[in-house]
């Protein structure tokens, strides 16, 4: 019988509860993540959506910031939704000059690119590498990639549709190594194929 690889939730801010049971469904012992000793006893961690520049101060304020950027250094497995994805940025555009970032993917996000709250839209997105279909995306004051280093994987960009406007053809999900990133919330639409996928990629490391 294969091990269940323990994959941690950053349990600061966001939608914790909905990634742990999306982890569990994907086949993963999921824990949350409030301190370094807990953060030392996981295989791979997820950074939740939320507002990135609080999380940034949460993961200073809860010694949580140096750790974290460290391991994911030595190669801890991470995925991060929507503000997970703006810290695992190496640069941020239209963030706060106190925010810190975790340098674990080589790409320049901004963030709130699609807009305020009010914003927010759902769509399907062609995703590289799943099966059954397009991903139904949840956007909620949304980032997007402006620029990907040469050792980035693209997995989606927003489809190149009259409706689409700024945001047509931006990518909007991303790997980098064991490190995956996407705009939008798939912890949200009971579709737990990205949350397999960061799954199969933990094991992978195991």
């Amino acid at each position: 019988m294969t091990t269940k690889p323990v994959i941690g939730v950053l349990a600061l801010q966001g939608d914790v509860r909905e990634h742990l049971a999306a982890l569990e469904h994907a086949g993963a012992a999921a824990r949350p993540v409030r301190r370094p000793e807990e953060l030392a006893a996981v295989d791979g961690i997820v950074l939740p959506g939320g507002e990135s520049t609080t999380m940034s101060r949460l993961l200073e304020s809860f010694e949580l910031l140096e750790p974290l950027r460290d391991r994911i250094a030595d190669g801890l497995p991470a995925y991060g939704s929507c503000a997970g994805m703006i810290l695992l940025a190496r640069q941020v555009l239209d963030g706060r000059p106190d925010q810190r970032q975790l340098d674990a993917l080589d790409v320049v996000v901004r963030r709130n690119a699609f807009g305020r709250q009010v914003d927010s839209f759902e769509g399907d997105l062609d995703f590289a590498g799943l099966d059954d279909g397009p991903v139904h995306a949840v956007f909620i004051r949304a980032p997007w990639v402006e620029k990907a280093g040469d050792g980035v994987e693209i997995l989606a960009r927003v489809p190149d549709t009259a409706g689409a406007g700024d945001a047509a053809a931006r990518i909007v999900a991303i790997r980098q190594g064991p490190v995956l990133a996407t705009a939008f919330h798939p912890e949200l639409t009971g579709d737990e194929r990205v949350h397999r996928l960061f799954v199969g990629m933990v094991h992978e490391t195991m």
